[in-house]
């Protein structure tokens, strides 16, 4: 009877435990970085992509378990966004390191029932447009060639044909007859709508690359 008892007791414990691993491994399929700190900055939780970025240390630390700019001179942005969002007020900050960039969505997580010491989350821009793995899933699912996938690639990062075409040593011609048939792979009226396609694709990628803190 006991034992029943307990068994019972324990179930909604143990499914908890379940949600809360696959919630973690949801998170480190994400090609966005996620942290979650408390308003002090105390770091709670980081996705595998969030630990990327940390790793690389250009624009946010860890250090002693505290979130920190690599740049004291941005600290009180960051601070102030922290503290915002104590007081329940989402912001938007940019960080920037020499030409590098990082937009971070500050948000409280305070749920329904607002409470004093609620966790907060920060949600780091993307490097790209789109992930490489998510790019292979799309470049295979319309058929794309090798060298349409590349040209599709540079296109998503903000480049020209004239641009593709000395990246790559091939005439402005052969790009441009790449983008005519990506184009009509993808039904796609143009560069603007091919590239629109790609950047609201699932934001999908960071699990495959290898974890930083292994």
């Amino acid at each position: 009877m006991n034992e029943a008892v307990n068994g019972g007791a324990s179930a909604p414990r143990r499914e908890l435990e379940a949600a809360s691993s696959g919630f973690a491994l949801i998170m480190d399929e994400l090609a966005h970085g996620v942290l979650v700190s408390s308003a002090t900055g105390q770091l709670l939780h980081a996705n595998q992509a969030a630990r990327h970025e940390l790793a690389r240390r250009q624009m946010l630390t860890v250090h002693e378990g505290q979130l920190q700019t690599t740049d004291a001179r941005q600290a009180r942005v960051l601070v102030q966004a922290l503290e915002k969002a104590e007081t329940g007020l989402r912001s938007l900050i940019a960080l920037r390191s020499g030409s590098g960039r990082l937009s971070i969505a500050v948000v409280p997580l305070r749920g329904q029932h607002p409470r004093a010491g609620a966790p907060i989350a920060l949600f780091l821009s993307r490097a790209s447009v789109c992930d490489a793995l998510m790019l292979c899933f799309f470049a295979r699912s319309h058929g794309l060639t090798p060298a349409e996938e590349q040209v599709l690639s540079i296109l998503c990062q903000g480049y020209s044909a004239p641009e593709i075409a000395s990246q790559l040593d091939v005439a402005v011609s052969t790009v441009r007859s790449h983008v005519r048939s990506l184009c009509a792979k993808t039904h796609s009226n143009g560069v603007r709508a091919l590239v629109g396609q790609v950047a609201v694709l699932p934001p999908l990628g960071a699990a495959y690359l290898q974890d930083p803190l292994h």
